[in-house]
């Protein structure tokens, strides 16, 4: 009798070890009708129990590994060619998954504010392009907005009938519904149009952007401690730590940190070609935001890209459109120190900028027109990532040669040439620092910029305000990057 109750107890042990055991899982963002990047070591990963052996198959390769003590795994396939559609198998020891309709192809992740949230059903041509959004080799996967004060594995559970938190094939029918922030990024689709036309594989577009934020919230709290120039940071994620252990305060949206740990860090390190980029407008409240978006920006670029673990990817972005009344001055406002900021960061390497100081709308700081924002990307995207001989950029300033009473300046990327008759937004200055309105003319490739008022001039500078009235360009109707030839810091600062 004793010998029968201890196999009945055996026998209710085992089974009860069974049903403890953890099924093997996937995260969110490994689903049907994903897009899996091609031409690199793609990354898939989940979890089941410690030291489960777990086979992942897809197009007739097979893949194998072992979780680790905490029941992760991971694996890196083959550089994966283009195509598709594949069904993707990941089986552990209690269960199978299958992943439907997988295409291999361009995958980029859009984030930033409210220009690259504003959904394509409200843009200005929105209808016609949800109208005529029939390829399905292009697929959309939309981050719920959300914030934490801890770093996430996993994105929030959805409602099992919205769009959000899935891959989405484009279809006018689901470019329609009511999913993301009326519909899914128009920068965003726009764009992937225009690199389905160049490299004619399945593009998918990650969407994870919320509108009003700063770019420390987009930073990891180890980025904030890779950079001693910004310390305070670490002391305001620390406070709103410690606040949150004694009240029941949920994690500030403006938080340092917030939105990464909820936004980004779940769908790390899925595989991507890239990131655009369409973020700026909330650290030019302020000059001191504005300031320092010149560490803020490329501490961003080099967190997300030591996370990710894929290398140098391309980080392409949109600099700061005009905005606000016209300028009075030919020096003024908060936005164009955020500019600078933008333009310097294109130090760092694969990194690309769209400028759109003429898109801008004074009025509505969300411009309604984004396919043009989404096809200068584009042009970058193509000329940079993709290796297409075209000009991708508007006259960037380079040198300036002072000439008696005039200064000569000089310029890349002029295409054809420059253009424009009657030029607008150049601003000169003497020894003094103050800058006036300065007559600016072209001469070949050259513009020649001077104002009899100032017999011994030292430096210029061209569209630096909130919404200037600058027109230089080239041939190719691409606008010259707003600059200043002068190192000298506001007068706010040195007071």
């Amino acid at each position: 009798m004793r010998l029968v109750r201890g196999h009945i107890l055996f026998i209710v042990f085992c089974f009860a070890g069974l049903a403890s055991m953890a099924k093997v899982k996937l995260p969110t963002i490994i689903s049907d009708n994903m897009v899996m990047q091609c031409g690199m070591k793609t990354p898939v990963w989940g979890s089941a129990n410690p030291g489960e052996k777990i086979q992942i198959q897809l197009n007739g390769k097979t893949y194998f590994c072992t979780t680790d003590k905490t029941g992760c795994w991971r694996v890196k396939m083959d550089n994966l060619k283009p195509g598709g559609p594949f069904e993707m198998t990941v089986t552990g020891t209690e269960n199978k998954l299958i992943i439907h309709n997988v295409l291999i192809g361009e995958v980029w992740l859009a984030s930033g504010q409210s220009n690259m949230e504003f959904g394509i059903q409200t843009e200005l041509n929105g209808q016609k392009a949800i109208q005529e959004a029939t390829d399905s080799f292009i697929r959309f996967f939309y981050v719920p907005m959300a914030a934490s004060l801890e770093e996430k594995k996993e994105i929030d559970p959805v409602s099992s009938v919205s769009l959000n938190a899935k891959w989405v094939v484009c279809s006018p029918e689901t470019m329609a519904k009511n999913w993301a922030w009326h519909g899914f990024s128009a920068v965003g689709y726009y764009f992937a149009q225009q690199i389905r036309k160049t490299t004619g594989t399945a593009i998918g577009m990650i969407g994870s952007y919320k509108g009003g934020t700063e770019a420390q919230t987009w930073i990891s709290h180890s980025g904030f401690s890779l950079n001693p120039i910004l310390p305070q940071y670490l002391k305001e994620h620390q406070r709103l730590l410690d606040e949150a252990k004694t009240t029941d305060k949920k994690a500030d949206n403006k938080g340092p940190s917030n939105l990464y740990n909820a936004m980004i860090s779940p769908i790390c390190p899925f595989g991507i070609r890239g990131v655009i980029w369409y973020q700026g407008e909330s650290n030019g409240d302020n000059l001191n935001e504005a300031l320092e978006y010149k560490d803020i920006f490329p501490r961003l670029i080099k967190d997300w890209r030591k996370n990710w673990q894929q290398g140098n990817f391309p980080f392409l972005y949109v600099q700061l459109p005009n905005f606000k009344k016209a300028a009075q001055t030919p020096s003024e406002g908060n936005w164009a120190w955020v500019r600078e900021a933008q333009s310097k960061t294109l130090s760092l390497p694969h990194t690309g900028m769209a400028v759109t100081i003429d898109l801008g709308d004074p009025i509505d700081i969300h411009p309604k027109d984004k396919a043009e924002v989404g096809r200068r990307l584009a042009l970058v995207a193509n000329q940079q990532v993709y290796k297409m001989n075209i000009l991708a950029s508007g006259p960037v300033y380079r040198s300036m040669k002072i000439n008696n009473h005039e200064n000569w300046l000089t310029f890349s990327s002029i295409g054809s040439g420059l253009s424009v008759n009657g030029l607008k937004g150049f601003g000169i200055a003497g020894t003094d620092g103050k800058f006036i309105w300065a007559k600016a003319e072209i001469k070949g490739d050259q513009v020649i910029v001077s104002n009899e008022t100032i017999s011994k001039p030292v430096a210029v500078r061209y569209d630096w305000g909130d919404n200037p009235s600058g027109n230089l360009a080239n041939r190719e109707e691409l606008p010259a990057s707003p600059f200043r030839t002068d190192n000298w810091i506001p007068e706010t600062q040195k007071k």
